[in-house]
């Protein structure tokens, strides 16, 4: 039997040693096990943390810095970068309680989730394909429950851009973080309205057809499904802001003063 042959049967390769090493530094660095600006351990040191050879360890760096979480520098060693996912996780924790805010968030996941809808479809494996239906469930038995939804909400989500095997997009969400999905009570958005049963069952039936049309390998229909989802999420938030204006009543002048002199 072809090596090929061997790869179609396995499904994927055997990651290289070196793969195996970036993607532990990489987890460790994204950890906030290594911040920025520190050194990593010499070359030296990790062949023996790592238990591989030195030509290993630089092509794990090397790749770590392709992605730019890393810098070597000829002479002092490997330094981390900073990183533009902590920046976002900065931002969305300064985020504020203002709607205004939260629609920008929304435009931004709309860059992302959206495809990531597409791709997943595209892209799913079973096993990923049973986790976004998983976290779909426990949206619903949590609802009937009677439970805050928002930690599931954020898995469904998370799920589907894990499917697309590309983990840019689950780093983006997950710097974003569940404080994004409105209907979470650490939201800072959430109000009484997102987390009433009506509200929440609308948003599970938007869910159902996103995950209909990744379990159909529809892709278009994902995107189109994705984008319903978060337009409606929006248009909510704007009505929102209708509701502030319809129910805005001026305060009266004050009382005129009487000067007792």
């Amino acid at each position: 039997m072809m090596a090929e042959d061997v790869r179609e049967l396995t499904g994927r390769r055997k990651p290289k040693l070196s793969e195996n090493v970036a993607q532990t530094l990489r987890e460790q660095i994204l950890g906030g096990d290594f911040r920025v600006g520190e050194r990593l351990p010499s070359e030296t040191r990790m062949t023996q943390i790592f238990g591989v050879s030195r030509t290993v360890i630089r092509e794990a760096v090397a790749a770590l810095a392709a992605d730019g979480l890393v810098e070597p520098r000829h002479g002092s060693g490997v330094f981390v970068r900073d990183q533009p996912t902590r920046k976002i996780e900065a931002m969305a924790a300064d985020a504020g309680y203002k709607i205004s805010q939260a629609i920008n968030v929304l435009e931004v996941r709309m860059g992302i989730e959206i495809e990531s809808a597409g791709l997943a479809a595209q892209r799913r494996n079973p096993s990923q394909e049973a986790r976004i239906q998983e976290a779909f469930f426990e949206f619903e038995r949590l609802l009937q429950a009677g439970q805050p939804t928002g930690k599931a909400d954020f898995a469904f989500h998370r799920e589907i851009a894990a499917a697309t095997n590309n983990p840019f997009y689950v780093e983006i969400l997950d710097a974003l973080g569940d404080r994004t999905i409105p209907c979470d009570r650490n939201s800072p958005w959430y109000s009484v309205e997102v987390l009433s049963y009506e509200y929440l069952t609308g948003l599970q039936m938007e869910h159902l057809r996103i995950l209909q049309a990744i379990s159909a390998g529809d892709s278009e229909a994902a995107r189109a499904a994705m984008r319903a989802h978060l337009l409606a999420a929006r248009d909510r938030y704007r009505a929102r802001l209708s509701g502030q204006q319809e129910n805005y009543a001026p305060a009266p002048p004050p009382a005129a003063r009487i000067r007792s002199f």
